[in-house]
């Protein structure tokens, strides 16, 4: 392992750190991290791949193929673990980690919460008036905020100086409205400090629109601004594609209005 230390660069830093933090990437969400060109995160990633600092997997499927998904390796696993003080991890461990993950049930709904940020991060590349200052996995809301509600992410989008917080939730049509409706209770649980807009990142237009009808019936709770968009349809989450509750038209991420006493700690 410590003949790799010399061989890394930066960029590889980088990418193992994220790895640690987020599991697993698709090769296309890679690109758009920290590559900008498909042809050389191919060279770089197989190059990773054969040291064992990088794993890939992915499922059958016809037609066509699946996009590989990308996890740390052994060597890899081991170098983050030095790098942060913790036991080295045996390869098998790692092995068996990559495993699970890949039969997860959740597999799915972690990449697209990936690729939510990894949109951010893409758009942040091309426009340098915008930045995303933080991103969180669940794990780390969950330690945050504790068991009061469960943010499948959170994030701190910077556009032009402004800092636009927020909290996560990725929809994928699994549960039924009346339960994704329900976690708004806990967010108007939080305290005022913690009271960021909760975002709804839908697949279908439709499972949207359904939303804000039950969401109509239902009301949302005091001090909780709810906005949504439909993943499938937007040119990314940093443009004017959120609906917030209540109120016409289309906003963008950056204009959605944070209440009186949130703060983010950047």
């Amino acid at each position: 392992m410590a003949g790799e230390l010399t061989r890394l660069t930066p960029r590889d830093r980088f990418l193992l750190n994220l790895l640690d933090q987020h599991k697993t990437f698709t090769t296309d969400q890679l690109v758009d991290l920290t590559f900008g060109s498909a042809g050389r995160a191919r060279n770089r990633l197989n190059t990773l791949l054969e040291r064992d600092i990088l794993d890939r997997f992915r499922h059958y499927q016809r037609p066509g193929s699946q996009a590989w998904r990308w996890t740390l390796g052994p060597v890899g696993a081991a170098i983050v673990a030095a790098g942060n003080g913790d036991p080295l991890p045996r390869p098998s461990a790692v092995r068996d980690a990559t495993a699970r993950l890949a039969l997860s049930p959740t597999l799915t709904h972690l990449i697209t919460t990936n690729g939510f940020f990894v949109a951010l991060s893409a758009h942040a590349r091309t426009d340098p008036a915008t930045r995303l200052a933080r991103w969180w996995n669940e794990t780390a809301c969950r330690e945050a905020v504790g068991t009061v509600v469960r943010p499948d992410g959170h994030g701190v989008w910077i556009d032009g100086g402004h800092p636009a917080p927020f909290w996560l939730e990725t929809d994928l049509g699994t549960e039924t409205l009346s339960r994704v409706v329900g976690k708004l209770g806990g967010y108007a649980a939080l305290p005022p400090s913690r009271a960021y807009p909760v975002l709804f990142w839908f697949s279908t237009a439709a499972r949207e629109l359904n939303f804000h009808a039950y969401l109509t019936r239902a009301g949302v709770p005091g001090g909780v601004t709810v906005a949504t968009a439909v993943a499938a349809d937007t040119g990314g989450p940093a443009g004017p594609v959120w609906r917030v509750a209540r109120q016409p038209g289309r906003v963008s991420l950056a204009e959605l209005t944070i209440p009186d006493g949130a703060a983010w700690d950047g």
